[in-house]
């Protein structure tokens, strides 16, 4: 006797899917962090005060912006 399966398992049905797609998700928000970090750092303070920013706001801006990736 034979049985008909029509589900199909999507990656992210799996155990290992989740975490894939986790750990790409983690990697996504880590480079967003790091080039808008990078990309700030490299601004002078005077065009960093022109789009108000200080050099401090730096590390939340760049967090804000890893939130928002992915």
């Amino acid at each position: 006797m034979t049985f008909a399966n029509t589900f199909t398992a999507t990656n992210t049905d799996t155990l290992l899917g989740r975490i894939a797609a986790r750990v790409r998700t983690a990697a996504a928000r880590r480079s967003a962090y790091v080039r808008t970090r990078d990309e700030l750092s490299a601004m002078t303070d005077y065009e960093l005060a022109d789009i108000g920013l200080t050099r401090g706001m730096i590390p939340t801006v760049a967090s804000e912006a890893a939130a928002l990736a992915a």
